[in-house]
């Protein structure tokens, strides 16, 4: 029997404690499965096209219930902060759609029954164009638009 160094037992053990890490970094890596990605709504090509594609029709409501802010004039189109906020009961999701953008569809928010209906980001805009907002509340689709005029374009503009 052989009687092995104390260097092959540090080796050893530093190969397995790396598998061992290495394979916990795996789980922390996104899985298909567990993040929806709604690729006919971004493929969309108007607002109708991605209502259809996201909740099966194609218009909403217009609601004094639901508040868009942004900036009456972007000097730079590639970062338009964007406030969406609503005093609607059960908010189940915020969908951002930017209508003179080449892919309308900017982004959606899909809340717990805990959350409130509130949202902050910043979105890129091609040209002058309305920036939509539609809240999906208690099963119903609500709207509101801004105008936001862009001096600089951010897609490509």
């Amino acid at each position: 029997m052989k009687m092995r160094s104390r260097r092959d037992m540090l080796r050893g053990a530093l190969a397995l404690g790396g598998l061992g890490a290495g394979t916990a970094l795996l789980g922390l890596l996104p899985r298909a499965a567990l993040a929806a990605w709604p690729k006919a709504a971004f493929d969309g090509k108007d607002t109708k096209e991605v209502l259809d594609a996201l909740f099966q029709v194609q218009s909403a409501a217009a609601s004094d219930a639901v508040k868009v802010r942004a900036p009456e004039i972007a000097e730079n189109g590639t970062v338009v902060p964007v406030t969406v906020s609503t005093s609607l009961p059960k908010v189940e999701s915020i969908t951002l759609i930017a209508e003179g953008n080449p892919r309308p569809l900017a982004a959606v928010f899909r809340y717990s029954a805990r959350s409130t209906g509130d949202v902050t980001t910043r979105i890129k805009l091609a040209k002058t164009q309305l920036v939509t907002a539609v809240v999906k509340s208690d099963g119903k689709l609500f709207k509101a638009s801004r105008e936001v005029k862009v001096t600089i374009g951010g897609c490509g503009g």
